[in-house]
């Protein structure tokens, strides 16, 4: 079935809510760079549109009631949003789900060390990556410094104009013939990753003992203790995160796009989230929820992703609150509930076609993407959802005159991907793999459509009304 690029249709109305969502996602981004920083700007977002926290609500002795909106935050790295519908919850809920870790490399626990003249920190990447294309790039640190005494300390590096950045060094060309011959899995190992932090000796002090001879990593513990008042040993208790450094743009001469790290898969999360708090003046007849979840780049695992228990505790706790205490009720509302799992889709490339079957692709500017089944090599761990939903979905989408495509990641044998689907899909609820076409999917830098964003958030506001 052939469609038309979006743009050939939208208004100048269209357009300057194109451009006012698009300026939004994008100041997101810059402000979320982790899944920390997500969850941290999610909950100023929620409270900003009436939200207030769960347990607190409940500890406070609060009636939870139609139209109250709730949220509750896991470790710091998650956090699930509702908003209570006129209907027990035990009929169900209409949920948008995404994750909000992405691929990046993360620093090890005693990474600091001197080299031939410089300062490194010790590595491992996250997720699935092309290690290449980390190196020779801008780089900025996240995190936060987790101190004995219980302080959390911040830490922000090169994303303001007068921050130093980072690097990961590579091979000059002159001298990587040998490089060059490698598979591109071989040529920048993981060990290699190390980021580049200094060059300059601590001063001959009395901090200094003559003898050092490691100055250069003395100076950088001296920087660290005079600016977060750290220790070497509190790397034991960090996470600081490698990203690219710099801020999300406008890609192309017409401004149709935008490159940014982190679209995958913030960009249905953030999506997701703009349509939830827009529902926030609505009482609707079922119980709406936002999931934003992290880990989705390693399996889902962990406290904090999809697969630990605490999206099942929540609505237990909510079932408690305005039902009854009973594991039935908290099954009868997990079954019946309705799910859009949310990820990106790998965006047709026509410079590498012969990696999609062109039929079942994902476009950009083609409106949001729906994959019956995801999976790879014979839909292995797919969720493949049923035919009656699809249909549902279908006039959902159209009803609401949103733009929408059906699409595989690829050939058949040539890889796959997945969402939380599958995880959620354990408790018998309908749930499809869904999200945005997004081009150079898991690379320091991203691209995707301004129309497609749009479309992403009209589409999960409909789906939220039905």
């Amino acid at each position: 079935m052939k469609k038309d690029n979006l743009w050939t249709g939208y208004t100048q109305d269209d357009k300057n809510k194109i451009n006012t969502i698009c300026e939004r996602y994008k100041e997101c981004l810059d402000a979320g760079k982790t899944e920390r920083e997500c969850v941290t700007l999610a909950v100023t977002m929620a409270e900003e549109k009436g939200y207030r926290e769960l347990y607190a609500t409940i500890e406070n002795g609060e009636k939870i009631k139609a139209g109250d909106k709730l949220y509750v935050v896991q470790m710091n790295k998650s956090i699930a949003l509702f908003q209570m519908g006129r209907k027990p919850l035990s009929e169900g809920m209409n949920i948008l789900g995404a994750h909000i870790d992405s691929p990046r490399i993360d620093v090890k626990q005693n990474p600091l060390y001197e080299k031939d003249g410089f300062a490194y920190l010790d590595t491992h990447y996250y997720g699935g990556i092309k290690k290449y294309q980390w190196t020779a790039t801008p780089l900025a640190l996240h995190g936060v410094i987790a101190k004995k005494d219980g302080t959390i300390v911040p830490v922000s590096i090169g994303e303001q104009e007068d921050d130093p950045v980072f690097v990961i060094t590579d091979l000059l060309i002159h001298l990587a013939g040998e490089q060059m011959a490698k598979k591109a899995t071989e040529v920048v190992t993981g060990e290699n990753l190390d980021l580049l932090i200094g060059n300059c000796p601590l001063e001959q002090t009395d901090e200094l003992d003559s003898d050092e001879k490691e100055a250069i990593r003395a100076n950088v513990l001296r920087i660290l203790s005079e600016t977060y008042g750290m220790e070497e040993e509190d790397f034991l208790s960090a996470e600081l995160e490698i990203v690219p450094a710099g801020k999300a743009r406008d890609l192309g001469l017409d401004r149709s796009m935008i490159l940014a790290y982190g679209q995958d898969d913030r960009i249905c999360a953030f999506t997701s989230l703009f349509a939830m708090l827009d529902m926030a003046e609505q009482i609707t007849d079922r119980t709406l929820c936002c999931l934003l979840v992290d880990k989705e780049e390693i399996g889902s695992v962990g406290a904090t992703g999809m697969q630990a228990r605490f999206f099942e505790n929540t609505v237990a706790e909510l079932i408690a609150a305005t039902e009854q205490d009973s594991q039935l009720l908290v099954r009868r509302a997990l079954s019946r509930s309705r799910m859009l799992s949310s990820d990106v889709s790998a965006g047709f490339d026509p410079l590498y076609a012969n990696a999609f079957e062109k039929k079942n692709a994902a476009f950009l500017a083609h409106g949001l993407a729906f994959n019956k089944f995801t999976g790879s090599r014979g839909k292995s761990g797919s969720n493949d959802a049923n035919a009656e939903y699809i249909a549902k979905l279908r006039k959902i989408m159209d009803d609401a005159n949103v733009a929408y495509q059906f699409s595989e990641l690829g050939k058949v044998d040539m890889g796959g991907g997945g969402t939380i689907a599958y995880i959620m899909a354990k408790y018998g609820m309908d749930v499809i793999d869904s999200g945005v076409a997004v081009m150079n999917m898991h690379a320091p830098y991203e691209v995707s459509s301004k129309a497609d964003i749009y479309e992403a958030v009209k589409g999960y506001t409909a789906f939220l009304n039905a």
